[in-house]
């Protein structure tokens, strides 16, 4: 099946200065809401009455809502740093993967009683803030499970079929500049000083270094609309289901940029957390039974097989460095926002432990 996604330059936006990359949702701090609040929200926006459980999340008030007719919804009120025009991506992006491929366990975006999918928080005590509501998929958050091999490969499956689904959406902010886009990872070069540990800074200069090395073929990479944040928390599942995928959901990442990035973050959130970069493992074994799945569906060419080790690295990079700074600002959620980062480490020593050409060929072997 082919895929009419576009080929473009993927610039790396040099002069998208780091203050402009952080100045959004990651940076903006914001009053809690409890449950209460969050019941009369539903109340009053959407007509349902009911129960209110609240999540952990890094950057909103996310809570699960069971109605008084046992219905369940997700009820997201989100950060004030971030703008009507990314909202609305991420609206249009999930109606228009429940038109195309109605499948797919994609959570249905709920209008409120006015008709509007977001809907203003108006409060004086909690401005520029909005509500949605989502349905509420049934499961358990990926990394509270231990997915066998079928189960990656299906979780790929998904991944590609989400990506052909979103093959031809197009918005007006789907261009915009996101900080966890690694293409913009050489922008971030002013978080290392929130990196203090000594032995962590040399590995974070030279995935800098090897991410350079392969900037120019990454900009001739194809792209298109993509998730861009398959990990392990965005992927609910459930194993006793007739399938192991039973939701794909936080949609708030989504961006235009190169497919293969979009793979590599997939790549990468499959790397083992119990991980010793100095013993005999291999970082990317369970990561391609994900990439065999992947390639039942979707196509990825010699090139974008070669890079995406090199993007995997970048992701792990551009993850410690954005949340070691994050965990600076919001030293109350300091566990949540570094609960993936502390493993990176090791994988990073991994790669750095290996030259480019041996990172490079690590996944080469699936195009044959």
């Amino acid at each position: 099946m082919s895929t009419p996604i576009t080929f473009s330059a993927v610039s790396s936006t040099p002069a998208a200065a780091l203050d402009t990359l952080l100045a959004s949702s990651l940076s903006v701090s914001f009053a809690r809401l409890d449950k209460a609040d969050a019941i009369a929200i539903t109340r009053r926006v959407y007509g349902i009455d009911g129960a209110a459980t609240r999540f952990s999340t890094e950057k909103d008030d996310t809570f699960r809502i069971d109605a008084s007719d046992g219905a369940r919804y997700v009820l997201k009120i989100s950060n004030p740093g971030e703008t009507a025009e990314e909202l609305d991506l991420q609206v249009a992006a999930m109606r228009h993967v429940a038109v195309v491929a109605p499948e797919l366990p994609v959570p249905r975006v709920l209008p409120g009683i006015d008709g509007q999918f977001v809907v203003p928080l108006t409060s004086p005590t909690q401005p520029h803030r909005t509500v949605r509501l989502y349905s509420y998929v049934e499961g358990m958050p990926l990394d509270a499970l231990h997915p066998s091999a079928h189960n990656r490969y299906e979780i790929g499956e998904v991944l590609a079929q989400l990506r052909l689904a979103m093959a031809d959406f197009r918005h007006p902010h789907e261009h915009r500049v996101l900080a966890w886009d690694v293409k913009h990872l050489a922008s971030l070069t002013g978080l290392q000083a929130h990196i203090t540990d000594p032995l962590h800074r040399p590995l974070i200069e030279q995935a800098f270094a090897r991410f350079a090395a392969i900037e120019p073929a990454l900009r001739c990479c194809p792209t298109q609309v993509v998730h861009n944040d398959f990990n392990r928390s965005n992927i609910v599942a459930n194993p006793d289901g007739p399938n192991f995928v039973s939701g794909i959901i936080d949609f708030g990442d989504t961006v235009h940029t190169a497919v293969a990035i979009d793979v590599a973050t997939a790549v990468m959130n499959q790397f083992p957390l119990d991980f010793d970069a100095d013993g005999p493992h291999d970082l990317f074994l369970e990561a391609r039974d994900l990439l065999h799945g992947y390639l039942a569906h979707a196509r990825l060419s010699d090139d974008e097989l070669l890079l995406i080790p090199h993007l995997a690295m970048a992701r792990v990079a551009a993850r410690a460095l954005l949340t070691s700074w994050r965990a600076k600002l919001f030293p109350e959620n300091e566990a949540y926002i570094l609960r993936f980062t502390r493993p990176g480490w090791e994988h990073l020593r991994w790669f750095m432990q290996r030259d480019h050409d041996a990172v490079s060929n690590a996944l080469l072997e699936l195009a044959r």
